[in-house]
């Protein structure tokens, strides 16, 4: 029989410090919406960028989201961690510079995918947003 456990703070923040990938659960007008998402984690606050959309619209309106980020060996070896908190879109220039330094240097293969979507296939500017998830609970779970 599978064992599922809690998983200790110190490595629940480990898994999130090792990986750089995850699931960013928002909800608006009573429709949960999921999409993956690269991140970075500084330790205390999570930081992601994002083109002009769905997803922004969706923090706009209800900034409280969820993050799952797992690391999954085979179906009885996996690990995961949800982190619930407030996104908080950056506009100052400074915690902006800060964080793409904490993205690109956490995700180095967004780098052409940031440059790419400073125009769309018009030509048209891309609004890009950044933002930060303050967490209010951080819960992991893995097996034994």
């Amino acid at each position: 029989m599978l064992k599922v456990e809690d998983m200790a703070p110190a490595e629940m923040h480990a898994l999130l410090q090792r990986e750089s990938f995850g699931h960013l659960g928002c909800s608006r007008d009573g429709r949960p919406y999921v999409v993956p998402m690269q991140y970075a984690y500084d330790g205390k606050e999570l930081y992601f960028f994002t083109t002009a959309g769905m997803k922004t619209q969706s923090i706009e309106a209800n900034p409280q989201v969820c993050l799952q980020v797992e690391e999954i060996t085979d179906s009885t070896h996996w690990r995961s961690v949800m982190v619930i908190g407030k996104a908080e879109q950056l506009t100052n220039a400074e915690e902006m510079q800060r964080a793409m330094k904490l993205i690109t240097e956490r995700n180095p293969s967004l780098t052409p995918a940031i440059s790419a979507t400073e125009l769309d296939a018009l030509g048209r500017a891309v609004d890009i947003a950044l933002y930060r998830i303050t967490p209010q609970l951080i819960d992991g779970r893995k097996t034994s």
